[in-house]
């Protein structure tokens, strides 16, 4: 049997850097992942937040306050949060609304909108 000048177990030369190449067609998928993972968690935490400034917004109208003073107190610096406060015999109820941030510009989420109702404190 004559030598053929391969080596026994490796491959033809040109399938050197097909795993790279693999790699780099993968990548797209696993941003998108990511990005969709980072955009459940701030639909979730805008939602939470929306929650803690009804409550707070409620609890400053129902001590004769301004609930909109409560709600942005409430919540994270970086979110906008617009109250509005109704009151109904001896309650008061409160509705906060937060505009989901989106990862990727352009996309719209909508508004988170959480309520909140508390007696009045006479």
């Amino acid at each position: 049997m004559a030598y053929e000048g391969k080596v026994r177990g490796a491959g033809p030369v040109r399938d050197r850097g097909q795993v790279a190449i693999e790699y780099l067609g993968f990548i797209p998928i696993l941003i998108l992942v990511a990005m969709a993972g980072v955009q459940i968690g701030l639909i979730a935490y805008t939602a939470q937040q929306a929650g803690t400034a009804a409550r707070a917004g409620a609890r400053a109208a129902s001590l004769e306050k301004s609930a909109q003073a409560g709600c942005t107190t409430a919540v994270s610096d970086w979110l906008s949060v617009a109250c509005s406060a109704a009151q109904g015999g001896d309650e008061v109820t409160v509705t906060a609304t937060i505009g989901i941030p989106s990862v990727v510009p352009g996309w719209d989420f909508g508004d988170a909108n959480k309520t909140a109702t508390m007696p009045l404190d006479h």
